[in-house]
């Protein structure tokens, strides 16, 4: 016996999805840069030599370009072509008919 809510499930999903390949694409460039920052800040810590942890020795290299520049810009400007792919309009005007 058909339920009469049946129809209005199934005719939700005949809806158009909200974002585009476009929107798709930008989001994964946008998560593959984060993740790009993410793994450029990673490295030892400060008091490790070899891996091993040395309380008479600090580690220069915490403090270098690549951890305290790059990394943070790279991160953010993923998170802004993210907000630039969630905002950028999907549908092309031969859809605007």
């Amino acid at each position: 016996m058909k339920n009469k809510y049946t129809k209005n499930i199934y005719s939700e999903s005949d809806k158009p999805f909200l974002f585009g390949k476009r929107n798709f694409k930008f989001m994964f460039i946008g998560l593959g840069l984060i993740a790009l920052g993410l793994i450029l800040m990673t490295g030892p810590d400060a008091n490790t030599v070899n891996g091993v942890y040395d309380k008479n020795n600090w580690n220069e290299d915490i403090f270098s370009f690549r951890r305290i520049r790059l990394a943070p810009i790279l991160i953010v400007f993923g998170f802004i072509v993210e907000i630039y792919s969630i905002m950028t309009n999907s549908n092309s005007k031969k859809n605007h008919k």
